[in-house]
């Protein structure tokens, strides 16, 4: 029997996982600063999604060109538009709604959609205004001939006026006035504009919080002395983030990146938030002075850049904070004198952020003082600021070590601060290799050579994760450190690749994108299928951040029809539909929760061999066409196990997973009479807790 396949679309699929995080902020059993965290992460991602895929959806509607996997993107806009719109206004409900009367439980008030009437606070507000505000604000009368652009991300408040000095009173007959005020938000690369809550004076236990925008809106009469105000509205328009350097290389995208990143804030409109009550003829005005189309419109509420959530004073509530976890150390290098000695007795792993960063530190400062190590070989994708990992390389290379780093500059967002460090990094005399032409390298791993009774040994630390110790405290990951020859000697050949690009590896043990990843992939899902039809027990767990790459997606159909039993845990985007003829064996599962899973791990029943692969890779077309991606597979039965006791108890949580249906809703587990309550995040923790205990 054949099958027409289906597919979700990638983009709302995506949007399905934003609204998840959106769902984390109705959450009233977490503490009150962490709904609002929640909700400034959701405002946060939208943002970026505009700014990236919505503009290639933008540029394609308007060139009549097709997207990856999308035949019609002017409709799929006005989806996306539609969908994000009635999200927007849950945020606003879930701020008016759930965030605002928490607050005035722990006797803070948080001024919305309503201004002070206390003498006080009102003469503090104009006070206020007058001392802190003003000098920032350049408002804008929009008249015909003015000639005005809009930042990128930057909130404003749009005006209808009437002048006052008009002898006709009957405004139906008079012609408006309209105007701009930008609010002067403190974000980058605005750090010295003001924040965005204003506290206000109080008596007693009472607090008084307010958004700076309605401090502002009280005042705009002193900004339109010969007007009457009838009404302001927040609007703003984000712009395309794409620099277009994917095809650059070398000292010419150095170059190109310092130009460019100057122009992203002016790339053209991706879309136009303006507040839904907005008034008909300014909204109409606004589309027609700045050339907004209606696939740009997006109907939003009256407080825009609610990822300031995080800017929120916490002083103010302590005890509705997160506690940082207490990490835990690993039970085997708890007395270890040595990272290498630890690493020559066998393979080590390590659970982010459980288990702290702070064993690859260790690892490099000790290669630092080392008189044996020989060469150091790392790649980095989203270097922290202030990068730990950078510095030990820097005095790796002053104590005489050879160095080298490839630098991934086209690392979206993090263009600058990657190219900051690498330059610091060029100074101290460490070799840095950028950028591959039409390639991003998104592989993690790092690479030490050392001199051992004269010959040349190879360490390894191999990772799920960016060389980052913030994120390491922020996402799930996993990370190897290794001395297995077979692995090292094959590493080497991978970094030689990423430096000249002449000679391919020739891999068994590990799996790069470009060179034999997605064959081995196919073979190994291959494998579970001819086991299911010759009656065996086939199985796949497959933990992810996205699954759209439709080759392999009609794989999984395949194996499902086959019989072959396919978890999938796929925070993100995911196109593959279940509940489908062809898909009735495949379950996926999300999980939102205080940390980001990120880890990506690949495991495989293969009659009871259970092959496992950890990887820097997702299953999107980018990663498997446009990047450079590392798998590596896990021999130590323990470290296995033990990964596969977390998978396990990720596929049995019924608090923080949702199951993805054929609607692309997220169902909650049940959690029926005396079963147990299962967290996976909470129970990984407790898990290694007891473990290294």
């Amino acid at each position: 029997m054949s099958f027409r396949y289906k597919y979700f679309n990638r983009d709302l699929s995506w949007l399905s996982f934003n609204h998840r995080v959106l769902e984390e902020a109705k959450d009233t059993t977490l503490p009150l600063y962490e709904q609002m965290t929640f909700l400034a992460i959701y405002s946060s991602n939208l943002d970026d999604f505009y700014r990236v895929r919505v503009a290639a959806y933008r540029n394609s509607a308007e060139s009549d060109t097709s997207l990856e996997d999308v035949t019609n993107p002017a409709m799929v806009l006005s989806r996306i538009n539609h969908t994000v719109s009635g999200q927007i206004k849950e945020m606003s409900e879930i701020l008016k709604t759930q965030i605002a009367p928490r607050l005035l439980k722990h006797k803070v008030k948080l001024y919305l959609d309503e201004m002070p009437t206390d003498e006080k606070q009102l003469k503090f507000i104009k006070d206020y205004f007058f001392h802190e505000v003003i000098a920032y604000l350049q408002p804008v009368l929009l008249t015909k001939g003015t000639r005005t652009f809009l930042r990128d991300n930057r909130p404003y408040l749009a005006l209808k006026m009437f002048a006052k000095n008009i002898r006709c009173k009957d405004r139906s007959k008079q012609h408006p006035t309209y105007a701009l005020v930008k609010l002067p938000l403190k974000d980058p690369p605005y750090f010295n504009d003001l924040a965005r809550f204003v506290e206000l004076p109080s008596e007693g236990k009472m607090r008084y919080i307010m958004f700076l925008d309605d401090v502002i809106r009280i005042n705009l009469n002193e900004l339109f002395p010969g007007y009457d105000i009838v009404g302001e509205w927040s609007i703003k328009v984000s712009r395309d983030a794409d620099l277009g350097i994917d095809e650059l290389g070398d000292e010419r995208l150095v170059e190109m990146i310092k130009q460019n990143i100057a122009r992203r804030s002016t790339g053209l409109p991706s879309s136009f938030y303006h507040d839904r009550n907005i008034a008909h003829d300014l909204l109409k005005y606004l589309k027609n002075t700045f050339g907004f189309t209606d696939g740009e419109m997006v109907e939003s509420g009256r407080y825009l850049n609610l990822h300031h959530l995080t800017q929120f004073p916490k002083e103010l509530i302590k005890s509705e904070t997160l506690k940082p976890i207490e990490q835990i150390k690993t039970k085997r290098l708890l007395n270890m004198k040595s990272m290498f000695d630890e690493m020559s007795k066998g393979d080590i792993v390590v659970h982010y952020p459980y288990q702290p960063f702070d064993y690859v530190i260790r690892l490099l400062n000790e290669a630092i003082v080392d008189p044996t190590v020989e060469e150091i070989k790392v790649t980095q994708y989203r270097v922290a600021n202030n990068s730990a990992v950078v510095a030990s390389l820097i005095s790796a290379a002053k104590s005489g070590k050879k160095v080298t780093v490839f630098v991934e500059l086209k690392a979206r967002f993090d263009e600058m601060n990657n190219l900051e460090m690498s330059e610091r990094m060029k100074e101290a005399g460490i070799n840095i290799i950028y950028s591959i032409p039409g390639l991003k390298v998104h592989a993690k791993m790092m690479l030490i050579v050392k001199k051992e009774q004269g010959k040349s040994k190879g360490y390894a630390y191999l990772s799920t994760g960016n060389f980052n110790e913030n994120t390491a405290k922020q996402y799930t990951d996993h990370g190897l450190f290794t001395c297995d020859t077979t692995t090292t000697d094959e590493l080497k050949q991978v970094f030689s690749f990423l430096e000249n690009r002449h000679k391919k590896p020739q891999l068994k043990k590990l799996l790069v994108t470009q060179i034999n990843l997605k064959e081995k992939l196919t073979q190994l899902i291959d494998d579970e299928i001819k086991i299911a039809q010759e009656g065996g027990e086939a199985r796949m767990i497959l933990k992810m951040n996205g699954l759209q790459h439709r080759h392999l997606i009609n794989k999984l159909y395949e194996a499902s029809l086959a019989g072959v039993k396919i978890d999938l845990i796929v925070r993100g985007i995911c196109c593959l539909v279940p509940d489908q003829a062809y898909s009735k064996n495949i379950r996926i599962i999300r999980i939102v929760d205080r940390f980001l899973e990120h880890g990506r791990v690949w495991l495989f029943r293969s009659r009871g061999e259970n092959k496992m692969y950890l990887t820097s890779s997702d299953w999107l077309n980018r990663n498997m066409q446009r990047r450079i991606e590392l798998a590596f597979p896990i021999d130590d039965q323990d470290i296995k196990q033990e990964i596969m006791d977390i998978l396990d108890i990720q596929l049995n949580d019924n608090v923080k997973a949702r199951e993805i249906n054929a609607n692309l809703d997220g169902l909650k587990p049940v959690i029926s009479d005396g079963s147990m309550v299962v967290r996976a995040q909470e129970n990984t923790y407790k898990m290694l807790l007891n473990k290294n205990r």
